[in-house]
């Protein structure tokens, strides 16, 4: 005996309105030829059931089993998917006029509705009398209470190849759930899970909603959740799929279909849900407008019914608990990872030589579940290097079930739920945020993204978990910024907003280099957040807009310095330089300044010569009077570092004069900084101390905090060498909480020196020694080039004499290259 209907008939009727006749037929012919050619008699229809008598259990399986083959390749109207549930048993009935009764056909009916759409449930002496045909295999349900039937039955699936297998648990008496039945285990998510039962457990909460970003796995957790409770829910325990539902009135009639209860007024379904203890999930609920009041009036109407829901926004109802889901920790999305990765190549394993690549991959899909799970499969038929050179196509893999939800067969789908569920105006802003990288303040969003105040725009866009707001910035995970970026692509605005951000960034850079020649803290901080966007602007500007690439790069000089960012310094100054040509301009003269100063500190002397005097020649072409008197200050620099003192001293003079005519007394500091260590190297002491105190002077008077040190321990070395070593020692003591919180590399490197000579010459070579070690290591890791290294060495080591053996400095110099500058200086005696 087989017993089927269609599931959610109702809901099909109201989607396709007459079209459902056409459903329906289809339906029917299709049955109607597999119970022919496997022997069966029908019995009875009505509506969209069938009752149909077969001579063996087989014939009746095989024709159960070509039915849902039958249905499932049928094109149905409205690209709908027609789902039918069948429930098979064998036993003797009785027969009288024609038609079967008794308590085998009751059986075989309950057996038809414990079924779930796409389904085939056999009784255990159907699935013992079945001989199965390839590709078909029995799985065993359990054993389940069914309505009106006084013993427990057990209950088979009957499994076929090419279709759905997964299925919630049977909707029989016994369990009192319709949850899902994942085939994988969940990973990570212990703290949810408690923290989200604890809250279920209180008397005073009824509704919590799971939201976070398309992805992270809000359905997965609801139902694990869901599951850990079905005994402290008499009534049951019942998952609501709603993903496709779009009105108010399906949503009701959804919610009765799961409860197995007829459809009706809401009114009669909040009647029915009062008399029960029962936990109802709802997932899906983002692109229901109506779902708030619907969740409010099962709320308000029941004593005794909790609600889970899961949506990509909260609901915003009093007494709402959020629980935020978030992407996977980094352990946990690497197991997902190599889980999955299993399940389609068993010998894949995780090891040494792979380990950096996969969490490199689960890094740049966010950490999140569905990305992973779209992703590892790939290892089939690719290796792990092999899957992250392609990672940047993530958004595009598909799923390789067959049963995945239309939403989430890719990640560009699942994003793409989010962003259609948009008005237009908040579509605009979204796409443009693409344009920013890692994050952005709400100063930089409103001037490059909205024109207006952006808050209204950002919180719509946070509430439905397409970005997040944290210490007053706005950032996007990778798989969102990317979807983002190909949205903004397809526009014609894309070239205007990458050009405004740009600008931005380049008006923002040049903003802080002003302040940070009159900051009493240091500006690093500010900086550094915006990195990615400079180097966002600067990639952009160079392919596009060539001055404003210029302008970058000259005003960031100081940043990459002070942050230790050389080597990405120089390759931004080559390629800006490079992509300029034989172009002429301020921009480019400075930016060849920048470029020569960088090959300075990196020991490429003769380089920087070349650069610095292609940049005065510049800034002599272009009659700039500041460009001028700023190149001679960096080709004296270069000079001295060549050795030249004379030359260098005659070119610094020259841009003293300059300077002090452009009343510039920023760049006059510096200047006048390097020109008094031209004239200590020469022996004119007291010439050298007059115009680092002038230098000190001016730069204490501007407030900004680097030059003061670095002048100060200009002065506090020149004082050490020419024997006021208490003076200097009391100098760079004061001057060491300064260096430590600037944290340039540069300046460290050039204080540790300046310590160290007053460390000999107060008769401490052994912390001279491991200062001078540390110094060095610390220069080597970041390629900074010192030109005097060896002649400091040997000053030290006369300056020593037989207070220590060569082997004990040696010793003690090893001993400071495994500690930090930083360290040592802040564990100098008081």
């Amino acid at each position: 005996m087989v017993f089927t209907d269609i599931e959610g008939s109702t809901v099909l009727l109201r989607r396709l309105g007459d079209r459902y006749l056409d459903a329906l037929e289809g339906h029917r012919r299709i049955l109607r030829a597999v119970w022919s050619a496997n022997g069966g008699t029908e019995i009875g229809t009505e509506g969209d059931s069938f009752f149909v008598v077969f001579p063996t259990a087989s014939a009746a399986v095989q024709a159960a089993v070509d039915g849902q083959r039958g249905l499932d390749g049928h094109c149905w109207p409205g690209g709908e998917r027609l789902r039918v549930r069948m429930g098979v048993h064998t036993g003797t009935p009785g027969i009288h006029e024609g038609d079967y009764w008794g308590m085998d056909v009751h059986l075989a009916a309950r057996i038809g509705a414990a079924a779930h759409g796409g389904q085939i449930i056999v009784s255990a002496v159907t699935g013992q009398l079945t001989q199965l045909s390839d590709g078909v295999t029995l799985r065993d349900l359990g054993t389940h209470h069914l309505k009106d039937i006084p013993e427990a039955e057990q209950l088979f699936q009957i499994t076929v190849d090419g279709l759905q297998s997964d299925f919630p648990p049977p909707r029989t008496l016994g369990t009192s759930t319709s949850l899902p039945a994942p085939a994988t285990p969940l990973l990570g998510r212990e703290q949810d899970l408690a923290r989200i039962t604890d809250l279920l457990d209180r008397a005073d909460v009824r509704l919590v909603t799971l939201t976070g970003p398309g992805g992270s796995g809000k359905s997965r957790l609801a139902i694990a959740t869901a599951a850990g409770l079905t005994t402290r829910f008499p009534a049951g325990v019942y998952f609501v799929p709603l993903a496709a539902v779009t009105s108010e009135q399906v949503l009701w009639t959804t919610i009765a279909e799961v409860l197995d209860i007829p459809p009706r007024e809401r009114g009669r379904i909040v009647a029915y849900l009062t008399q029960r203890t029962l936990l109802l999930v709802l997932d899906n609920l983002e692109q229901l407008p109506d779902a708030a009041r619907v969740v409010a009036e099962i709320i308000e109407g029941t004593a005794h019914v909790k609600i889970v829901a899961t949506s990509r926004r909260a609901l915003g109802l009093v007494g709402e608990h959020q629980h935020p889901v978030v992407p996977l920790p980094e352990a946990d999305a690497v197991q997902l990872f190599v889980q999955r990765a299993q399940a389609v190549q068993p010998s894949f394993a995780l090891a040494e030589g792979n380990h950096a690549d996969v969490v490199a991959i689960c890094r740049q899909l966010d950490w999140l579940p569905l990305a992973i799970e779209l992703f590892a499969p790939r290892i089939r038929l690719l290796g792990v290097k092999e899957l992250l050179a392609r990672i940047d196509r993530s958004l595009d893999v598909a799923s390789t079930s067959s049963v995945v939800p239309d939403r989430q067969r890719t990640l560009r789908e699942t994003i793409a739920w989010s962003y259609e569920l948009l008005s237009p105006q908040h579509q605009q802003t979204f796409r443009r945020l693409a344009v920013f990288a890692g994050s952005a303040d709400l100063v930089a969003v409103e001037k490059v993204a909205t024109g207006t105040d952006p808050l209204d725009a950002l919180a719509e866009l946070h509430d439905a978990n397409l970005l997040t707001l944290a210490d007053g910035r706005v950032h996007l995970l990778q798989t969102i910024q990317q979807y983002a970026a190909g949205e903004l692509g397809a526009t014609a605005e894309a070239a205007m907003i990458h050009d405004q951000h740009a600008t931005y960034y380049a008006d923002l850079a040049e903003h802080l280099e002003v302040l940070k020649r009159t900051a009493s803290d240091p500006l690093l901080d500010r900086a550094e957040p915006e990195l990615d966007n400079f180097r966002a602007a600067l990639t952009w500007a160079t392919e596009h807009d060539l001055r404003t690439a210029l302008r970058l790069c000259s005003a960031l000089g100081w940043v990459w310095l002070l942050g230790g960012y050389l080597a990405e310094s120089r390759r931004w100054h080559e390629q800006v330089v490079a992509a300029a040509g034989t172009t002429s301009s301020p921009e480019l003269a400075g930016c060849l300044r920048g470029l020569a100063n960088l090959l300075l500190l990196q020991g490429e002397t003769d380089r920087a010569d070349e650069v610095a005097t292609r940049a005065l020649e510049l800034a002599r072409d272009l009659d700039d009077p500041a460009q001028i008197a700023f190149g001679l200050t960096v080709l004296g620099s270069v000079r001295r570092q060549q050795g030249d003192l004379q030359a260098a001293q005659t070119i610094l003079i020259d841009a003293v004069e300059r300077l002090r005519e452009l009343d510039n007394p920023w760049r006059l500091a510096r200047v006048l900084g390097h020109l008094g260590g031209i004239e200590e190297e020469l022996g004119q002491f007291d010439r050298a101390e007059e115009l680092l105190r002038e230098s000190l002077a001016l730069t204490q008077s501007l407030g900004d905090a680097h030059d003061v040190a670095l002048q100060g321990q200009n002065l506090a070395y020149l004082l050490a060498i020419t024997g006021r070593v208490d003076e200097a020692d009391a100098l760079a003591r004061d001057l060491i909480p300064a260096v430590t919180a600037l944290g340039s590399p540069s300046l460290t490197m050039a204080f540790s020196n300046t310590v160290m000579n007053i460390l000999l010459r107060r008769g401490d070579p052994v912390r001279a020694a491991a200062l001078f070690g540390a110094e060095e290591a610390m220069g080597e890791r970041l390629r900074l080039a010192n030109p005097y290294a060896e002649e400091e060495l040997a000053e030290a080591l006369e300056l020593v004499g037989d207070a220590m053996t060569r082997a004990e400095w040696e010793r003690h110099r090893q001993a400071g290259r495994a500690a930090r500058v930083e360290d040592l200086l802040a564990q100098l005696p008081a």
